[in-house]
């Protein structure tokens, strides 16, 4: 089983592309900094960024959703794969491919906000017109 399940801050906003041809799919790819639970000695800060990559509507949703600084949960799996970069040198990759998304926390303790609105009891309200999008109803 391959299953991965992140909670941490993004580093940026997802940078989303489309992919070329009659049937054009989303692809969002972002970075999440993510706390180790045991904190190494003091040359390392206890933190891993994580490449994360979406596709289609969960790409979609990470383009109009998320933002640099939310704390967000991912749920997905690990994939791996390798390219030969312009120098002719072979680099290897690891990323997490996102299937899930969630808010872990309230718009009133991110900094920056985002769309979806909050209630005073830490619930978020979702916003109507993400209907369809979501994995529940």
């Amino acid at each position: 089983m391959n299953k991965a399940i992140l909670i941490g801050r993004l580093t940026r906003d997802p940078e989303v592309r489309y992919s070329q041809g009659e049937n054009a799919m989303a692809v969002a790819r972002y970075t999440l900094a993510v706390e180790r639970r045991f904190k190494p000695k003091k040359e390392d800060d206890g933190t891993d960024f994580i490449s994360c990559v979406a596709f289609g509507k969960s790409a979609e949703f990470a383009e109009k959703y998320l933002r640099k600084g939310m704390k967000i949960s991912v749920a997905g799996r690990i994939q791996t794969g390798s390219y030969v970069n312009k120098e002719g040198v072979k680099i290897y990759t690891t990323d997490v491919v996102a299937e899930e998304h969630g808010f872990c926390e309230s718009k009133s303790s991110h900094p920056g906000g985002h769309d979806a609105a909050s209630l005073s009891d830490g619930f978020m309200n979702v916003p109507d017109e993400i209907g369809e999008e979501l994995p529940f109803h």
